[in-house]
């Protein structure tokens, strides 16, 4: 059910800004809504309406107080912008730095425990699950956080770490770990992650199923070594019994 919500109110107060550069922003501010309304409307089929997504959803309001916030930074207004980012944090559980960089279209669905770090760049229209991190690993200094490109979707509880880039139009599945680039059109799965589908078709070299048991192997390795040293063993034992036996003689 489509139920559009009433600007009546927010056209007014543009009407009345007397600076043009004020109606600008409030243009802008109305613009940024709709389009984020509209792109979780697209994307996740539990939104029902227009007002329930702008009163209920906690990755919108998120969003919205970054695009303050960020703002805010650009302007040097450091305190009040991390001020801001830090009360929405409070409010939806959605942490974002006001320095990072992202594009249009965001949807943060669910969003409880997502992590965006201050140098992390996000392109258009790209999704992001619950439990997602774009953080940093510790050993990076600069840029210190992932690069998102276009259409990007990142799955629930996701960690995407270190200034690595996911390239357009690709899938990180839930719960993966990421720490090297993933190329475009691919999908990503597994601790650390690896491209299990490009361009959509399977990647060959990746047998989930018959990959090789580490502790398996290690073990092989030790029953080899201790063939070895038990032959070893017997050869001395051998070569100590047959020189008693020369000097009894």
């Amino acid at each position: 059910m489509q139920v559009n919500i009433d600007l009546t109110a927010f056209n007014e107060l543009v009407e009345k800004a007397k600076s043009v550069s004020v109606k600008k922003t409030l243009l802008a501010i109305k613009k940024e809504i709709k389009d984020n309304i509209d792109a979780i409307r697209q994307r996740d089929p539990a939104a029902t309406s227009d007002i329930e997504v702008l009163l209920l959803y906690s990755g919108l309001h998120a969003t919205l107080a970054y695009r303050v916030a960020h703002k805010l930074y650009l302007g040097g207004h450091t305190f009040s912008a991390r001020a801001i980012s830090q009360a929405a944090k409070f409010f939806t559980g959605i942490e974002i730095h006001p320095a990072a960089t992202i594009g249009r279209g965001l949807v943060i669905d669910h969003g409880m425990g997502v992590v965006i770090g201050e140098t992390t760049e996000i392109g258009d229209n790209c999704t992001l699950y619950q439990g997602v991190t774009l953080g940093g690993t510790g050993k990076d200094t600069g840029k210190r956080h992932p690069t998102l490109g276009d259409n990007v979707l990142v799955g629930a509880g996701a960690k995407v770490l270190g200034p690595i880039v996911i390239s357009n139009n690709s899938k990180v599945a839930a719960n993966a770990v990421v720490l090297k680039d993933i190329t475009e059109n691919s999908t990503a799965v597994g601790i650390p992650a690896k491209v299990v589908r490009q361009d959509g078709r399977r990647v060959d070299d990746l047998d989930q199923i018959h990959i090789p048991d580490p502790v398996s192997q290690e073990i092989s390795k030790l029953e080899e070594r201790l063939t070895e040293l038990s032959n070893e063993l017997s050869e001395l034992r051998e070569s100590a019994v047959i020189k008693k036996k020369k000097a009894k003689k």
